[in-house]
This record gives C-alpha cells, sequence and structure tokens, in this order.
C-alpha cells in the first residue's frame, strides 16, 4: 500500500503543474484554477487508491479540475459569460490529454495544446513584467508544486510575506491571454524561463545566505523541471545544456563538504566521492548540446564544468582548454561573474599575478541581479586565493577576511576565516 501511494504522489505531482497550464490557458484564471487543481488532487488521493489509477489520469485531472473551476465561474455572472465566450472561441479538442502512451512529437510548436502545458505555465510564470524574485516564487508555487511555506524558508523570508509577493505576482499575470508565441516572442520567453531556473538551481546549489551551504529541495526541484522542459524541447540546445550544467555540478555535492558541514573547495575534494552517473549523463547531454546549434551560454559552461568533471584529480584538469572555451563564453556574454571564472582560469594557465589584474579590472564590475557585497566577496574571496597562491599572505589574509565580512552564507564565511587564519602573520 505504501508504495502504491508513493506512485500515486509522483503521478500527481508530474501531471499538477500541465492540469493547471491547460486550465489557466483556456480560461485565464490564476488564482480559482489553482484551487480547482488542488480540489482534483486530493479528489485523486482519495479515488484512486481505492478504485485504482485511471487509464489517461491527466485527462481525468484535467475534467475534475475543469468541473470544480466552471462551477466557480459560474457563480458570478460576469464570469460565466466570460466563460461562455472562451468556450466559443476554443475549439473543442484544443484541451483533450492525449491517450495513454502518446508522446511527444518532434517539433515543440506542432504538438497538441495539452502537451505543452508545463511549458506555458512556465512561460507564464516568467511573465516579463514580473521581478526576477517573483518569477522564481510563483515557477516554484505553481510548476514546482511547492508550499508557500517551503517557499519562504527556501529565501529566508516570513511566510505572509512570500504569500504577500506570490498573490502580487498573480495579480499581475491575471487575464494574461495564452496563444502560441511566434518565433521571436517564444525565443525571449523560453531564455526567461532558464534563467529563472538557472537561478533556482544556483540559490540551491550554494545558498546566498544562511547556515545551509546546499539546498537539496531548490537544486532538485530545478533539475526535475529542466527535465520538465527538454521533454517539451528536446532539440533545443539551450535547454539541453542547461540541464547538463545542472547535472554536471550536482554531481559534486557529496564530496563539498565535510564531517562538520565545513564547504571544502573543488581541488581539495575527494573525487571518488562525486555522483559518476550523474556526471556520465551531464557529459554525454554537453555533447549533444553543442551538437545543437551555434553554442551558447548554458552550452559553454556546461562544456567548462565537463572537463572539471573529467578530471581524475584536480592537477589533471585541463586549463588551457577552460581558458579557450571561458574566452568564448566572455566574448558573448557581458555577466562579469563569467569574467571572473575566466580571471580563475588565467592564473591556473598564466600565473596568479596575470590572473590578480583580471581581478582588479573587475572590480567596479558585478553581474545584474546580484547584491553589492555578493559581488565584492567573490571578488575578494577570488583575490585572495590568488593572492595565497602567489606568496602574497599578508594580502591574502586581508582579502579573505573581506570576503567573509561580505557574505551572508554561514558556511562560506567559516572556510573564508579558517584560510585567513591558518596564514602566517601578525593579526590585523
Amino acid at each position: 500500500m505504501g508504495r502504491a501511494s508513493d506512485d500515486i504522489e509522483d503521478l500527481l505531482r508530474r501531471h499538477a503543474p500541465q492540469v493547471l497550464g491547460a486550465l489557466v490557458r483556456r480560461y485565464g484564471h490564476f488564482d480559482p484554477a489553482e484551487d480547482s487543481v488542488q480540489e482534483a488532487l486530493i479528489a485523486a488521493a482519495e479515488q484512486w487508491p481505492r478504485d485504482g489509477i485511471p487509464d489517461n489520469p491527466r485527462g481525468w485531472l484535467i475534467r475534475v479540475a475543469s468541473r470544480r473551476l466552471t462551477d466557480r465561474l459560474r457563480s458570478d455572472e460576469a464570469r460565466r459569460r466570460r466563460e461562455e465566450t472562451a468556450a466559443a472561441l476554443t475549439p473543442a479538442d484544443a484541451f483533450v490529454a492525449p491517450p495513454p502512451g502518446e508522446g511527444p512529437g518532434t517539433s515543440s510548436l506542432g504538438r497538441a495544446p495539452s502537451e505543452d502545458d508545463t511549458l506555458t505555465l512556465l512561460f507564464l510564470c516568467c511573465h516579463p513584467a514580473l521581478s526576477p524574485a517573483a518569477q522564481i516564487a510563483l515557477t516554484l508555487r505553481a510548476v514546482g508544486g511547492l508550499t508557500t511555506a517551503e517557499i519562504a524558508r527556501a529565501h529566508l523570508v516570513p511566510e505572509a510575506t512570500m504569500a504577500q509577493r506570490i498573490s502580487r505576482a498573480k495579480r499581475t499575470v491575471r487575464g494574461t491571454q495564452f496563444r502560441q508565441p511566434d518565433a521571436r516572442d517564444r525565443d525571449q520567453r523560453l531564455a526567461a524561463v532558464l534563467q529563472v531556473l538557472y537561478l533556482i538551481f544556483n540559490e540551491g546549489y550554494t545558498a546566498t545566505a544562511g547556515p545551509d551551504l546546499h539546498r537539496t529541495d531548490l537544486a532538485r526541484e530545478a533539475i526535475r523541471l529542466a527535465r520538465a522542459v527538454r521533454r517539451l524541447l528536446p532539440h533545443e540546445g539551450r535547454v539541453t545544456g542547461l540541464l547538463a550544467l545542472m547535472l554536471l555540478t550536482e554531481a559534486r555535492t557529496p564530496a563539498r563538504t565535510g564531517p562538520d558541514g565545513e564547504l571544502i573547495p573543488l581541488d581539495e575534494q575527494d573525487r571518488a566521492r562525486w555522483d559518476r552517473t550523474a556526471i556520465a549523463e551531464g557529459i554525454a547531454l554537453a555533447e549533444e548540446a553543442l551538437a545543437q546549434g551555434p553554442a551558447g551560454d548554458y552550452q559553454l559552461q556546461a562544456a567548462i564544468a565537463a572537463l572539471h568533471d573529467e578530471a581524475g584529480r584536480a592537477e589533471d584538469t585541463d586549463w588551457p582548454q577552460i581558458l579557450a572555451l571561458y574566452d568564448v563564453l566572455v566574448r558573448r556574454t557581458p555577466d562579469p561573474a563569467a569574467a571572473l571564472g575566466r580571471a580563475v582560469a588565467v592564473a591556473m594557465v598564466h600565473g596568479p599575478r596575470a590572473g590578480l589584474a583580471e581581478v582588479d579590472a573587475l572590480a567596479g564590475a558585478g553581474p545584474a541581479g546580484r547584491a553589492p557585497e555578493q559581488w565584492r566577496y567573490r571578488l575578494d574571496a577570488v583575490r585572495g586565493h590568488l593572492l595565497e597562491r602567489a606568496g602574497d599572505p599578508d594580502a591574502a589574509r586581508t582579502a579573505y577576511r573581506a570576503a567573509a565580512d561580505a557574505t551572508l552564507s554561514e558556511p562560506e564565511a567559516r572556510y573564508l576565516r579558517r584560510r585567513a587564519d591558518r596564514l602566517n602573520g601578525p593579526d590585523t
């Protein structure tokens, strides 16, 4: 019984965003649609263990949720008229779920609408009128299925604050008309979707604040959503590249912390503890992504991550090839974070002083969307590392302590202070 319950729970979790996307796309009412989907999920959780899982579970959920939503809309005369108008303008078979076992087609724009519901919902949650913080919160709530309390804990804010943020986001997108985007709009909206998933993953992999270095729930949720997008767009190089980057990065998680939760840098990690299954999948996806078209940011970052993961020892890392990839990446993107990664590669190929010159040139820069203190912390942390390698312990200690004072991550602050303390010389 426990196994069956787990299977049903996984099934409901997988179909929930598709069902919500179908209802929102047809009726345009986000809050009532979300409530109706939740009622359908509750009904399924009660009935399916007793009656068995239907042959077409998504279709069952869409029918039940649609009836619940229709009841809500009919309670208000104005909404009833809107529903009738929407129904008259919508093809009768537009929201019929495909038969069991019918997979997605090869063309993302030629699929039946029900197969694109997850992507439609992601496009909605990443509406350009929303701030990045609101996009992330709404995506985690509507597509990821996380509760408001879970999202609030992940962002270290009170639940009431997060509830207000999500409510404002829903109000902003309320009434948005859902139609198949043209190629240019689709490209822009997909870029926003991938950026949100990338931000969610980064926050999970290295939390910007709080007592934990890694937030497993966020990192795994980002990977799950990236897999969902790739199922819908299997030939889109950016999507494949992003999933590869996530897998190759997350594969190192088991070796990133010590017994007491202390941070272990990449060059000191026990690589035997890395997830080799995830690395093999990530490398295969990275190669596939590079073959799917011109190399974009995610494909290039995945290729860099693959070179790190392929090295059996830190000293075996192919730094010249990594530097060559960073050279291409920084020509493509103005993001100073990529330039900072290149500075490290320059130091590994041409020596720490050459890398320090690159870091100094970035002192006035800062990635968009990142707080100034977070950018300063990253600069100082890299500067401290390079100064230590260059044989300047006093300056390195000063840089490490400045970085520790600037970061809001407790594990990273402890690591940086340990690096500073172990350098010889008087306290400053």
